[in-house]
């Protein structure tokens, strides 16, 4: 009886796989890409079909049963990486978390989450099984390989040559082979497996990325009272004469031209005042709640009151992290850059207050080398940094998973009496996973408190644990007030991530209005003090990016506002919130990446140039933030500022 060639298998393999990843995370089956697809598929066809017969019969079988289960795994794990972290996986990422052991638990809730997707992507070993005496596992003989490697170089020459005439977009193929690197686009477009080479390729080899050419123009705004930009005395002509690489060249020339904010109303209002800032471990405006959580919603309903604010996930805590301190934009290539070559970010608080002459600490209830942060706290300014193994554990429990109000009761008498302080925290308690039991130690210490929740338990779990935060805040609020520091004291809190471990349709449960994949980033930002008697609400577009520079301006800071991406929420710039996928949020609608569609807000009529306008600034956005950290630019432009 005749056997089929390998070739037939390991075609529908790979072409089977992009289509449910398609399905699972673009949420289509069809699209005009699909003859890229094809093509890679088959190129990886013949690939894995030559692999396939180096040995003997027996031995060809078994490779041909193991290459199946790597390729299937490795499928499913970018597809369940991107469930979990609204990104695909980069090689760029390996390294980035170094105790992945204790996402153990939360990897366990995606699978059991996922089971369909896990069943799906298993048939193609289930046929290859049924039908494995069907196929030819002979031994190949030069002919037959030289044949093998002629096809491999005649596919890929093919698939090269496909992508040159539809090369006038900003994200079509031939852009994202080339010139841009935005994984998930690459993925749509390419394939996961002719994204992988890009990104192994890059990632060993490292890529210059364009920045997108645009008009030059600086906002002018017609007010009342004129106010100063917020730029410092740069001679950028200076620095551009006398850097050395044209890359560097090009960034300074673009920076030059950036956006420039004024410093507006309420510039300087905190001036002198300390400083408490908090990334809160999943907080998220589901979070607020006047009974459960009432510091919460004391917070979120008076001082600056955010109502358009946005944490975008961008690879767990590290990327908000990164956000609200450096007003960038991270992706996985720039924090591996951040957290490997640690460049000095000038305009970071720990620097700022410290130039102040504030005393300046920062706290993470958690292991203090978790994210590398025993390299990047020094980045930001924090050379007084302590958690738990580098000190912290010799006051508190710092067992899994940590008190957030343990954190704040063994910490503040080490800065509350001095003059003028600046505090950087990062919390734990709000971590997942969300279980009511011994998987979480903190729902489970406040279970009884979210009993009667109409919810189901991993929301009554996500609330358990911020309640505990909230009984933190409490816990601050109170030393503060009884040592007189309240009125002299700032907070701003900021969550690090929407809870993304819970699904859509469970944040929708506890949400007030139904949430989709961008809106279920929509949260509060806090800047709160005492002495503020009126909320003051503010209705501007606004995310993490943003935080900085809108302390720096509330502090009268001097900084350069072209210098970062984020702008000061406060002033008069069209405000905008960006997502890992490269969609968008603006003053004017929202983008969906994965459609290309655009949805205004109250049906207005939004022009193409728009659009266009903004995806280029998105991305230009992505590409001056990973410039910025790979060629140290503050240091080379502010020096020892």
């Amino acid at each position: 009886m005749k056997k089929f060639s390998l070739i037939f298998y390991y075609f529908f393999l790979i072409f089977y796989l992009e289509i449910a990843n398609k399905l699972f995370i673009f949420n289509k089956v069809v699209d005009r890409n699909y003859f890229y697809l094809i093509i890679n598929s088959l190129l990886g066809a013949v690939i894995f079909n030559l692999i396939s017969h180096l040995l003997k019969d027996k031995g060809n079988k078994k490779i041909s049963m193991l290459l199946t289960i790597f390729i299937i795994v490795y499928y499913g794990f970018h597809i369940l990486f991107y469930r979990l972290f609204n990104m695909y996986f980069s090689f760029n990422t390996i390294g980035l978390a170094n105790q992945a052991a204790d996402f153990s638990n939360i990897v366990l809730e995606v699978l059991s989450k996922n089971i369909l997707i896990i069943i799906t992507l298993l048939i193609p070993f289930i046929i290859l099984i049924v039908l494995r005496n069907k196929f030819n596992y002979n031994h190949y003989n030069k002919i037959n390989n030289l044949y093998n490697v002629l096809a491999v170089v005649g596919l890929y020459l093919i698939s090269i040559l496909m992508l040159i005439p539809f090369n006038n977009k900003m994200y079509s193929a031939y852009n994202l082979y080339f010139k841009t690197n935005a994984l998930e686009q690459s993925v749509d477009r390419l394939g996961i497996l002719s994204s992988t080479r890009i990104d192994i390729q890059r990632s060993l080899f490292g890529f210059n990325e364009d920045i997108i050419t645009v008009s030059a123009s600086k906002e002018v705004v017609e007010e009342e009272k004129v106010y100063e930009d917020n730029t410092e005395d740069i001679d950028f002509n200076s620095l551009i004469e006398s850097a050395k690489d044209k890359e560097t060249k090009e960034l300074l020339a673009y920076l030059e031209n950036n956006i420039v904010t004024k410093k507006n109303e309420y510039t300087g209002m905190f001036k002198g005042k300390n400083l408490i800032f908090i990334l809160a471990e999943g907080f998220n405006s589901i979070a607020v709640d006047e009974k459960l959580t009432p510091t919460l919603y004391k917070l979120t309903h008076n001082g600056f009151v955010f109502d358009n604010y946005y944490s975008p996930l961008f690879l767990s805590t590290t990327g908000g992290e990164f956000q609200e301190s450096t007003a960038l934009i991270p992706t996985q290539e720039t924090l591996k850059i951040w957290k490997g070559q640690k460049p000095s970010i000038n305009y970071a608080l720990g620097y700022q207050f410290s130039n102040l002459g504030y005393n300046v600490s920062s706290y993470h209830n958690w292991t203090y080398t978790y994210y590398q942060r025993d390299k990047t706290m020094p980045t930001l300014g924090y050379n007084n940094y302590l958690g738990c193994g580098n000190g912290l554990e010799k006051e508190m429990s710092c067992k899994w998973l940590p008190s957030d109000v343990d954190l704040i009761e063994v910490t503040y008498p080490k800065y509350k009496d001095n003059e003028q302080f600046m505090v950087n925290y990062i919390s734990v308690s709000g971590h997942a996973p969300y279980f009511m039991n011994d998987g979480n130690s903190i729902a489970k210490k406040n279970k009884d408190l979210v009993a009667g929740l109409p919810y189901s338990d991993p929301i009554k779990a996500y609330i358990a644990t911020q309640i505990e935060f909230d009984k933190a805040l409490e816990t601050l609020i109170n030393l503060l007030k009884e040592d007189k520091k309240l009125d002299d004291t700032v907070l701003v809190i900021t969550g690090d991530h929407y809870p993304y471990s819970l699904s859509n349709d469970e944040v929708n449960e506890a949400s007030s209005y139904t949430r989709d994949e961008i809106e279920v980033n929509h949260s509060n930002l806090i800047i709160w003090n005492n002495k503020m008697k009126e909320p003051i609400k503010i209705e501007k577009t606004a995310s993490q990016i943003d935080v900085l520079p809108t302390i720096l301006n509330l502090f009268d800071i001097p900084y350069d506002s072209r210098l970062l991406v984020g702008h000061d929420i406060l002033s008069t710039t069209d405000g905008i919130a960006i997502f890992s996928d490269r969609s968008w949020v603006s003053d004017y609608g929202t983008y969906y990446a994965k459609t290309g569609k655009f949805v205004a807000k109250d049906n207005k009529e939004i022009s193409e140039d728009y659009i266009k306008n903004m995806n280029t600034r998105v991305a230009n956005s992505f590409t001056i933030s990973n410039k910025i950290i790979k060629y140290n630019i503050y240091n080379k432009i502010l020096g020892g500022k």
